[in-house]
């Protein structure tokens, strides 16, 4: 099972270095980092500039311990590093309202917990509905949890091209390195 250091250095070697396509409404980026994360972590400099370390900083304040994905590693490290992941591209809580939608579809009519409110807020609730789910449907489950949580994030993709022609720009990128089944 992959750690969250190695999960930065794939996220890190997916992005590459510097950055600044004309159709990506982030801006310069260099790791990934967009200017406006890189200077909300204190970053003053130039961004093609940027150092490694700084921006593993980042990924792993911002991206895995701030919305709480190292409270679901230790549940289930592959949905916690899949969140994380999600999170760095698309925002944690459209990551976490990923995972309480699939939860909510998989739990076959409350037979396992309560339905969870979608609301992209990663809570004892949240961490209880997984623990259920997993405790029920064990290694086979976590297998269908992160296929499901692919293909949401597979459809939020072409949401998006669909939404602003400049995202074609990037969705076969997003499709080919992002959603894995």
């Amino acid at each position: 099972m992959r750690t969250v250091e190695q999960i930065i250095d794939e996220i890190i070697r997916r992005e590459g270095g510097f950055v600044d396509h004309p159709n990506d409404r982030g801006g310069p980026t260099k790791y990934g980092i967009t200017e406006a994360v890189a200077r909300l972590h204190g970053w003053r400099g130039d961004m093609r500039d940027l150092p490694e370390d700084l921006a593993r900083r980042i990924y792993l304040d911002q991206y895995y311990r701030r919305p709480g994905f190292d409270r679901i590693h230790a549940i289930s490290p592959a949905v916690a590093l899949e969140l994380t992941d999600t999170g760095v591209n698309m925002g944690p809580e459209v990551a976490v309202k990923f995972l309480q939608r699939a939860l909510n579809a998989l739990n076959q009519q409350e037979r396992l917990f309560a339905d969870l409110k979608a609301d992209g807020f990663l809570g004892n609730k949240t961490l209880a509905a997984l623990r259920a789910f997993l405790s029920h449907r064990g290694p086979e489950g976590e297998a269908v949890l992160l296929k499901a949580l692919n293909c949401l994030q597979g459809a939020r993709y072409i949401e998006l091209a669909e939404a602003r022609p400049q995202n074609e720009s990037f969705v076969y990128g997003w499709l080919r390195e992002r959603v894995a089944l």
